[in-house]
């Protein structure tokens, strides 16, 4: 009990250090502000070439991943050796929603913080999670954004593989991957035990 109470038995002392902060803050604003953007990825895939035995030409696989962004409402915007697709990502509820969730559970957090290191506050601190839907409101605002994916078709020497690099929005990068059945360079696809 020494320890706890100054010299002559007065009230404890305690070391700043000791104190909680309400530490959730720059999170929550940081995952406000990365939730309408992009996270961009540069995947390469091996397919098989045109010298492979069953293997596609050059200009099939790039007819198969042109009607791939095309049916998906994207553009050529460019062509050369790197093929340019645009497309426009509206801002999704499902997210706005998910964020507003998180946001909430951070101020809750932050308010719980906040009632036992400044108890002046009493319960009134709670009532900062009335600002929760303000994320979502944010999100809404800066969610429909351009979407930019550059893909480039590189044949080997021997024209039996054919390298695909996809530059883009890791979703958008996933979702073509999965549609033409590709396989990322230097991995092997190992069946689940689910299927």
């Amino acid at each position: 009990m020494e320890a706890a109470c100054g010299e002559g038995g007065g009230a404890p002392r305690h070391d700043r250090a000791d104190l909680p902060t309400p530490c959730p803050l720059p999170g929550l604003w940081s995952q406000i502000k990365r939730a309408p953007k992009s996270k961009r990825v540069r995947r390469t895939y091996e397919v098989a070439g045109p010298a492979a035995e069953g293997g596609p030409s050059l200009d099939a696989t790039a007819r198969a991943i042109f009607s791939h962004f095309k049916s998906f409402n994207y553009r050529v915007a460019a062509q050369g050796d790197v093929i340019r697709f645009v497309g426009t990502y509206r801002a999704s509820k499902g997210q706005a929603a998910a964020l507003v969730f998180y946001v909430f559970c951070g101020l809750a957090s932050t308010a719980l913080v906040l009632s036992i290191a400044a108890p002046f506050g009493g319960d009134a601190w709670y009532a900062l999670t009335a600002l929760s839907p303000l994320a979502g409101t944010y999100y809404w605002a800066r969610g429909e954004r351009e979407e930019e994916v550059a893909v480039k078709i590189v044949s080997s020497d021997d024209e039996t593989t054919a390298d695909v690099t996809v530059d883009g929005d890791v979703e958008e990068v996933e979702r073509l991957a999965k549609a033409l059945g590709l396989m990322e360079k230097g991995k092997v696809y190992v069946k689940g035990l689910l299927g």
